[in-house]
């Protein structure tokens, strides 16, 4: 099995930042893409942003130069700086990865909630 522990979510002022972690435990042996969702109130879950095991990047329109992310193979670990942020932010966050020969696995969620 594979656990994923997420932190760093909070409330912020519109403009602020905040970075999130995401970390896998467990029989994690081969990671592949690592991946934030996030989901507001009363809307679908959606892609933010993904990373695969090269290193390569894709990004939401909306997040598109102000969020960035990154990450640490040795430590199993998947960031995202979230800078600039807008009352639109608002959401759950979640991480998603990928472990090969074992599936998808998500995190439990952490809020962020930027006022204006």
């Amino acid at each position: 099995q594979v656990q994923l522990v997420e932190s760093g979510g909070g409330l912020v002022q519109a403009g602020g930042s905040l970075r999130l972690s995401c970390t896998a435990s467990g029989s994690v042996f081969s990671i592949s893409t690592m991946n934030w969702y996030r989901q507001a109130p009363g809307k679908q879950r959606e892609l933010v942003a993904g990373i695969s095991s090269g290193g390569n990047t894709n990004y939401a329109d909306s997040v598109k130069g102000r969020f960035t992310i990154s990450r640490d193979n040795a430590k199993n670990t998947v960031y995202l700086q979230m800078n600039s942020l807008k009352p639109e932010d608002t959401a759950v966050y979640y991480c998603k990865v990928a472990v090969l020969a074992l599936g998808a696995y998500w995190g439990q969620g952490t809020q962020v909630t930027v006022s204006s």
